[in-house]
């Protein structure tokens, strides 16, 4: 049996442990903190996807490093390189808009622009890829459109949808655990791409660690730098899987808050309105899924809580999860 990625998963996750309580210690020294917006006596420390990418970045170099030099294994070494490209870029992009600001950031139309950039290391390996899986529709061959219009759009849509679905404890963390956890099991067991599968599991040892800081209550935030990583990463095991049709899949919630979102022309923002430790709607209208939540805890319950909002939508997440599986298998 082969120990390998059991030892690279198990150092990842206790550097990522390890990792993230000293950021947290460090950065609130440096300032790097914020309100916490459903409680407003708290704050946290921000730009937690940074330790998250350091232990990702360090478990994926592990792997491949053991099995370059004791294995002489040098095939994906490729595939290896041009997602670390990619995913370094993306978490540039985020680290800029965190860095400058949720108000003061990145315009909505730069956003996808430096992320369609990003995608250029990927859609070099894909170059011999045609052809792609769609719901209700099946195999298509899209020929030297997929790696040059599919790929980008795929990477960039991914990324900043992902970022769409945000701004409560635990939230981001749970459902990228949830879809690469799904995405790896499938790309190891169904599509036979176990080399694939460790580029999701890695990031879910890390994103593990890391959320045993950011449930709730909240010592740090993941920012923007891991929103759009984790969209990323998504996009990119769906592309070098061909599990394209289940990521879409898992991606209706993202979808959903998509469609909500557009009904306030993408102005109106997910936070809730805290009161008496619970949480209100803060508009009169849904504009998000986190407001359908809230919506719908309500007439079920008199409150809603934020640890509410967020089981609600990482259940959906889950049976979403297991319905794919089911269908895949």
């Amino acid at each position: 049996m082969d120990i390998l990625p059991i030892a690279c998963l198990t150092i990842t996750f206790f550097s990522s442990l390890l990792l993230t309580k000293w950021w947290i210690i460090r950065a609130r020294k440096a300032g790097l903190v914020a309100k916490d917006m459903h409680k407003p006596e708290r704050t946290a420390t921000e730009m937690g996807g940074l330790p998250v990418l350091i232990s990702f970045l360090f478990g994926i170099l592990l792997y491949t490093g053991y099995r370059t030099f004791f294995k002489s294994a040098l095939e994906f070494n490729l595939e290896i390189l041009a997602v670390v490209s990619t995913i370094t870029i993306i978490a540039i992009i985020g680290i800029m808009d965190d860095i400058l600001g949720w108000k003061l950031g990145l315009k909505q139309w730069q956003k996808p622009l430096l992320c369609l950039f990003a995608a250029l290391p990927v859609m070099m390996i894909n170059i011999g890829q045609s052809s792609m899986l769609l719901p209700l529709i099946g195999e298509i061959n899209l020929g030297i459109l997929y790696p040059l219009l599919v790929v980008p759009l795929a990477i960039s849509f991914a990324a900043n949808g992902f970022n769409m679905l945000a701004g409560y404890n635990g939230l981001e963390a749970g459902m990228g655990i949830i879809i690469l956890t799904t995405l790896g099991f499938l790309a190891w067991f169904s599509q036979g791409f176990p080399r694939v599968a460790m580029l999701a599991f890695v990031m879910v040892a890390s994103l593990t660690a890391f959320l045993l800081y950011n449930k709730y209550p909240a010592k740090i935030f993941p920012g923007n730098t891991l929103t759009y990583t984790l969209g990323a990463l998504i996009a990119i095991i769906a592309i070098l899987s061909n599990t394209e049709k289940i990521a879409l899949f898992l991606f209706i919630p993202y979808i959903l808050e998509f469609l909500l979102k557009s009904r306030g022309n993408f102005k109106k923002e997910s936070f809730a309105k805290p009161s008496n430790n619970s949480l209100d709607l803060p508009y009169k209208k849904i504009y998000g899924l986190e407001h359908l939540a809230i919506f719908l805890i309500k007439k079920l319950k008199r409150k809603a809580y934020e640890k509410d909002v967020v089981y609600t939508i990482i259940s959906l997440e889950i049976f979403l999860a297991m319905f794919a599986i089911l269908l895949t298998l």
